[in-house]
C-alpha cells in the first residue's frame, strides 16, 4: 500500500460514499435497478455518467482490498460481490496483485478471496492467473529475484485452493531447476515449502522426480554455495516431517466447497494475454443491458449466501444441549505436571510434602480423593524415574503416610498395584520402586499386614520382576533396620506371621506346603537372607507325612512314603509257583536288593536258576527274572541289614502285584508263617 492512499484514507472514503452511493440508492433492496422518481433523468448511454461509475467502482474495489483480513474475507465476499466485478475483474486482479507485492503476508488471504470469486465468476481466477505467470515469465528474464519469489509463490497458494493446475507449478519448478543457480534454488525451495504437500498427494512421481533432481544439486553441482546447500537439506528435513508445519490450506480459508472449485489448466510456455484493456475506462453502448445482467447474477449469488447464513440462524434457536467429555484428559495433564514441578523444585522432602497438600485445599471432597490417589501415584513416578534411588522420595511418601488413614490406605493400594505390573517396568525404575516402598516399610509407616496379604512366594504365583522387586524391598529393610529387627518383625511377631504366611509359610501348614516352604527357603537363602530361613526350615523337618495312596498303572506296585527321623521300614516279596509239563515241581530261590535315598524310585532284580529232576532223567533248567519298582526305602531287616527273600517258581516269571495294598499284606504275613514252618 502506498503512503499517499495510507494518508488520503479518509478523503478516498468520502469519495467513494458520494460516488458510489448514487449507484447503490439506484437499485432496490433485490439488487435490481430501481426506478429513481424521474427514470427519464438517467442518461446511461452518457459517457460522462459511465465513467463516474467506473471511478466509484474503483474506489469501492481498492477500499475492499486494501481492508481485507484473514477474519474478515466472507464479508469483504459479500461486499465485493455487489460490487459489478464483471466489468471491475480487471480492477480487482490489479489491486490484488499490488497489494500483495507490497505485503507478501496476505498472499494465502488473497488466495482464498480469489477462491471463493472463482467459484462463481471463473474469469476473475483465470485472469489472475494469466497475469501471475506472465509476471514471472519477464522477471525470471530481468532475475529479479524478488518478484519471482512474489509471483510464484502466489500460484502455488491458488494451486493448493485448486483455482489452477498442478500441472503450471510443476513446469516452473523444472523451469528452476534445469540450470540451477543460488536464486533459482531459493525460488524453487520457497515454492516446494508451500505446494511440497499438495504435489504428494496429488502428483507422488512429478514430486518425486522433483527431489531427486534436488538431490542431483545437492551433491554433484559444485557452483551452487553453502547456503543453497542447507536451504535444500531444510526441505529434505521438512519433507520426511509430512509438511508439519505447512499445511495445505489453513481452516479458516477453506471456505469453499469441493464440488464448487473451478481449476483453470494453464501453461507456462502456452499463448497467454494479460488482458490490459480491463483496467482502463471504456464505454459501454450495452451498459443498461450489462448491468440488470450483472444484477441477475449478483442476486442469484447473494440469495444464496442469505440462504447459507440463515441456516445456521435456524439451528441457534433451537440449542441442543451436548455433553462435552474431555478426550484428552488435559485437566490430569496439567496436574500431574504441576505435582511434578512441585516436586522438583523444593528443597527438602518438608518443603515439598507442603506445597504438595496445599494443592488440593479449596476443592470438593470427591475432587480432593481423586486427585490425593494421582498425586501418590506421581510420587511413586517420579522416583521410578530416577537414575539412582533417593531418599528424597521415601521421606516424601513417608511423611504423606503418616498425615492420616486415607493417604495409608491409598500408598497400600499403590502398592498391590505395582506389584501387579512390576514386570512392565524397566530394571533401574524396577530398584527404585522397591527401594521405595522398603523405605516405608522400614519406617514402620506403611503396614506389612495389609500390604503382604495377598503375595504368595511360590514359582507359580511369582514371575522374576516380582522376585526381584521383593529382594529390593527385602535389602532396604535389611540396610535400615538390621538383620536382628527385621527378624523380629516378620519371625517372631505373632499377629504378622498369619498375615504374611504367603511369604513365610509357617503357621497351619500341612505336608501339601513342602513345595511352598522349599521354595521360600531357596528364595531367601539365594538373595542370601538365609537367616530368616530357621523357623521354615524346622518346619519342613516336622512336617507329618502324607497319607499313603495306590496306583496300579502298568501293573506296577508303587508306594510312597517319606523318612522319618529314626527309621523307616519297607519290604517287598516275591513268590511264584509253576508246574512242568512233565508233572514235575521246581524250586527257586530269589533274592533282591534295592537302594534308594530319601523319597525315589528303586529296582531290584532278581535271578534264580532251578534244576529238576524226573524219572525220566530230563533237565530243565530255567531262568527267572523279575524287576520290581517301588518308591520307598530298600527292605532291611531289625538289625539294619538287607534281606534276602525266596520264591518258588519252575519258569521265569514278572511277578507285579496287581491286587490292593491289604491283600499284599495278608500274602506277606503268610510267606513269613511259611519260613518259620520250614526252617
Amino acid at each position: 500500500m502506498s503512503v499517499e492512499n495510507d494518508t488520503n484514507r479518509d478523503q478516498i472514503s468520502e469519495e467513494i460514499v458520494s460516488g458510489v452511493k448514487s449507484k447503490e440508492n439506484a437499485h432496490d433492496a433485490s439488487g435490481t435497478i430501481a426506478k429513481s422518481e424521474n427514470p427519464s433523468s438517467i442518461d446511461y448511454s452518457d459517457e460522462k455518467y459511465q465513467k463516474d461509475q467506473w471511478k466509484a467502482l474503483k474506489r469501492a474495489i481498492h477500499k475492499q482490498i486494501y481492508t481485507l483480513e484473514a477474519h474478515t474475507v466472507e464479508k469483504v465476499v459479500l461486499d465485493l460481490f455487489k460490487l459489478n466485478l464483471v466489468r471491475g475483474r480487471g480492477l480487482l486482479v490489479r489491486e490484488i496483485m499490488k497489494a500483495e507485492l507490497e505485503d507478501n503476508r496476505y498472499t494465502a488471504v488473497f488466495a482464498s478471496l480469489i477462491a471463493v470469486l472463482n467459484s462463481k465468476i471463473p474469469e476473475i481466477g483465470e485472469l489472475l492467473v494469466s497475469r501471475l505467470v506472465l509476471q514471472f515469465r519477464k522477471n525470471y528474464k530481468r532475475n529479479n529475484k524478488r518478484i519471482c519469489i512474489s509471483s510464484s509463490v502466489f500460484i502455488c497458494h491458488l494451486t493448493n485452493q485448486r483455482v489452477v493446475s498442478e500441472i503450471l507449478i510443476l513446469q516452473m519448478l523444472q523451469l528452476l531447476l534445469e540450470d540451477p543457480t543460488d536464486a533459482t534454488i531459493e525460488i524453487a525451495t520457497r515454492n516446494l515449502k508451500v505446494v511440497g504437500k499438495y504435489l504428494n498427494d496429488k502428483s507422488a512421481i512429478a514430486n518425486n522426480m522433483i527431489y531427486a533432481r534436488l538431490r542431483d544439486i545437492l551433491h554433484d553441482n559444485e557452483s551452487i554455495s553453502e547456503r543453497s546447500k542447507s536451504i535444500i537439506q531444510e526441505l529434505t528435513k521438512i519433507r520426511k516431517s509430512g509438511f508439519r508445519y505447512y499445511p495445505t490450506i489453513e481452516k479458516s480459508l477453506d471456505l469453499v466447497d469441493e464440488e464448487d472449485k473451478e481449476t483453470h489448466v494453464i501453461e507456462l510456455g502456452g499463448q497467454i494475454e494479460s488482458q490490459e484493456e480491463l483496467n482502463v475506462f471504456q464505454f459501454d453502448e450495452d451498459y443498461e443491458s450489462n448491468e440488470k445482467e450483472y444484477d441477475q447474477i449478483r442476486k442469484e449469488i447473494l440469495d444464496e449466501e442469505e440462504e447459507e447464513n440463515v441456516e445456521p440462524e435456524k439451528e441457534e434457536e433451537k440449542p441442543v444441549k451436548v455433553e462435552i467429555e474431555d478426550m484428552t484428559q488435559a485437566d490430569l495433564l496439567q496436574y500431574q505436571k504441576t505435582v511434578y514441578l512441585t516436586v522438583m523444585s523444593s528443597m527438602s522432602s518438608e518443603e515439598a510434602v507442603h506445597k504438595l497438600l496445599k494443592l488440593n485445599f479449596n476443592q470438593s471432597k470427591e475432587d480432593k480423593l481423586k486427585n490425593n490417589a494421582i498425586l501418590a501415584d506421581m510420587i511413586v513416578k517420579c522416583c521410578s524415574q530416577e537414575k539412582t534411588y533417593s531418599k528424597y522420595y521415601g521421606v516424601i511418601g513417608e511423611k504423606l503416610c503418616s498425615t492420616n488413614k486415607f493417604w495409608h490406605s491409598t500408598f497400600v493400594k499403590l502398592f498391590k498395584q505395582y506389584y501387579e505390573v512390576i514386570d512392565s517396568l524397566d530394571t533401574n525404575a524396577l530398584r527404585n520402586v522397591g527401594k521405595f516402598f522398603g523405605h516405608l516399610f522400614a519406617s514402620d509407616k506403611l503396614a506389612i499386614d495389609e500390604s503382604w496379604s495377598d503375595i504368595r512366594l511360590t514359582e507359580a504365583d511369582t514371575n522374576a520382576a516380582s522376585r526381584i522387586m521383593l529382594k529390593f524391598i527385602f535389602q532396604e529393610m535389611i540396610e535400615e533396620l538390621g538383620t536382628k529387627e527385621v527378624k523380629e518383625r516378620l519371625i517372631h511377631d505373632d499377629f504378622i506371621k498369619e498375615k504374611i504366611n504367603g511369604v513365610f509359610p509357617v503357621v497351619n501348614v500341612t505336608w501339601k506346603d513342602a513345595e511352598h516352604l522349599r521354595f521360600s527357603i531357596n528364595y531367601f537363602t539365594a538373595i542370601g537372607l538365609g537367616v530368616l530361613t530357621e523357623e521354615m526350615r524346622d518346619v519342613l523337618k516336622d512336617l507329618p507325612p502324607p497319607p499313603p495312596f495306590e496306583d496300579e498303572d502298568r501293573g506296577r506296585s508303587r508306594s510312597r512314603s517319606i523318612r522319618s527321623a529314626d527309621d523307616s521300614r519297607s519290604r517287598s516279596y516275591s513268590r511264584s509257583y509253576s508246574r512242568s509239563r512233565s508233572g514235575s515241581y521246581s524250586r527257586s530261590r530269589s533274592s533282591s536288593y534295592s537302594r534308594s535315598r530319601s523319597v525315589s524310585y528303586s529296582r531290584s532284580r532278581s535271578r534264580s536258576y532251578s534244576r529238576s529232576r524226573t524219572p525220566s532223567r530230563s533237565r530243565s533248567r530255567s531262568r527267572s527274572r523279575s524287576v520290581s519298582y517301588s518308591r520307598s526305602p530298600s527292605p532291611v531287616n531289625r538289625n539294619g541289614e538287607h534281606v534276602e527273600h525266596e520264591s518258588r517258581g519252575d519258569n521265569v516269571t514278572r511277578t507285579p502285584s496287581r491286587e490292593p495294598l491289604k491283600r499284599r499284606k495278608d500274602d506277606v504275613e503268610s510267606t513269613h508263617s511259611g519260613k518259620r514252618t520250614r526252617h
